[in-house]
């Protein structure tokens, strides 16, 4: 029975291609996630997948709009508009950039009172000519 292929990433967009035959990811694409995959990120977020022991089924330095999809046992297929290449790598590692969520959840930090309460201070001094003066004078 043959194997459903399940979708990992999709990118838009231009990826890159990089090949290192002597390191342990001899194959890794880089590029933005379409935002297709819930796993692969949202939509133009920066995201790198990279294969373990692939081998090199002669990829272009760059595609357009890629799909990597899981067809197999350590089997995966890269699509790129009519053309696909199959892989064969021991694993894959799918790196998706998160800041944009991470500082999403946390809440801005409030500034300290006392620097709040100095440029209240300044604010105020600098509506008015004396305070302009004032200033003028703690400056120099």
């Amino acid at each position: 029975m043959a194997e459903v292929p399940t979708g990992v990433a999709a990118f838009r967009g231009s990826v890159r291609c990089r090949r290192d035959p002597a390191g342990p990811l001899e194959i890794t694409l880089e590029g933005h996630a379409a935002g297709e995959l819930a796993d692969a990120g949202a939509a133009g977020d920066p995201l790198t997948i990279a294969f373990s022991g692939a081998t090199d089924p002669g990829l272009p330095e760059a595609l357009d709009d890629a799909v990597v999809e899981h067809v197999g046992p350590a089997r995966y297929r890269i699509a790129s508009g009519t053309r696909a290449w199959l892989i064969e790598a021991a694993a894959i590692h799918l790196h998706r950039d998160v800041a944009r969520e991470f500082y999403r959840a946390l809440p801005p930090r409030p500034a300290p009172a006392a620097r709040r309460l100095v440029f209240r201070l300044a604010l105020l001094l600098a509506g008015s000519r004396a305070g302009l003066a004032v200033l003028r004078a703690l400056r120099g």
